[in-house]
């Protein structure tokens, strides 16, 4: 589990196929040194960009881990050299001071804006029809493994096709903390739905009452 409260910002600076066949995952190496003095181990969990991934070699600040194709298809940023956002897994004890993630994205959504709004950003993302349920004002919303709080939800804004798009707003902090600064209209991003609010949408649907 996560907490969505980024640790460190790191940089994906290697992928490589792990087979030769179209359907293979990749092996990312992910430059981890700001995570120091953070100890990593062989077969940790550490959420990149929101994304639960096993550390399965470790040299030195850079760590190795495995991405399936499956993921790679749910997911953006995996794929390529770049920036990245990095939060190892909770402990029993640990300060919850955003809210409870599991690492597994629910589906890529798309930046629409990034505008001023007084001395904070406010940062505006397309959601797709399948994750829109889940987006509530003033609920919480994972993206690019930050936690967030959604302050405005406008369906219909994708065509009409069931999506909505969320704004969030961005204090200054969280953008020099996390690789928000590199965000622009277009970019693709992890959206993780909160975990409450997945549960209680699948109640009502499975409800035999309704």
């Amino acid at each position: 589990m996560f907490t969505g409260l980024v640790q460190s910002t790191g940089r994906i600076v290697s992928v490589q196929p792990l087979s030769g066949t179209p359907d293979a995952g990749v092996r990312i190496e992910v430059d981890a040194a700001g995570l120091a003095p953070r100890p990593i181990a062989l077969g940790d969990s550490i959420a990149v960009s929101g994304v639960c991934l096993t550390v399965v070699d470790l040299r030195g600040g850079i760590f190795a881990a495995d991405v399936s194709r499956e993921s790679l298809s749910k997911t953006a940023g995996l794929d390529a050299p770049g920036a990245v956002n990095l939060e190892t897994a909770l402990a029993l004890g640990d300060k919850l001071g955003g809210h409870l993630m599991a690492g597994h994205v629910d589906g890529v959504g798309e930046v629409v804006r990034m505008a001023p709004a007084g001395e904070s950003t406010e940062l505006a993302v397309r959601v797709p029809a399948d994750l829109a349920i889940y987006m509530a004002p003033k609920g919480s919303v994972a993206v690019n493994g930050v936690s967030l709080t959604i302050n405005r939800v406008t369906d219909g804004m994708t065509d009409c096709d069931g999506g909505c798009e969320i704004s969030i707003n961005l204090i200054p902090h969280t953008i020099a903390a996390t690789t928000f600064a590199l965000l622009a209209p277009g970019a693709r991003v992890n959206i993780e739905a909160d975990l409450l609010a997945r549960y209680v949408v699948r109640a009502r649907d499975c409800d035999p009452i309704r």
